[in-house]
């Protein structure tokens, strides 16, 4: 291999390493988890005018116990 092919490599896998961290930081960071526990958990928050005072109120448990879970804070 020449010279010119070896220094592509490392380029290509110098970029892609860089890529893949800077992804994973991004992905990984407090706000993003946040804003992916939200979404997943923003369905059990709309409240049903049929929905009595009582049921409605172990669906809001249930759903903040599942998304202190998603967010990894520990449950007393």
């Amino acid at each position: 291999m020449n010279k010119f092919t070896m220094a592509k490599i490392i380029i290509v896998f110098s970029s892609l390493s860089y890529l893949s961290i800077a992804f994973l930081r991004n992905y990984n960071s407090p706000e993003n988890i946040e804003k992916r526990c939200i979404l997943k958990f923003e369905k059990d928050f709309k409240n049903n005018l049929e929905t009595s005072h009582e049921e409605w109120n172990q669906i809001l448990d249930i759903a903040d116990n599942n998304y202190l879970k998603c967010m990894g804070i520990p449950q007393y």
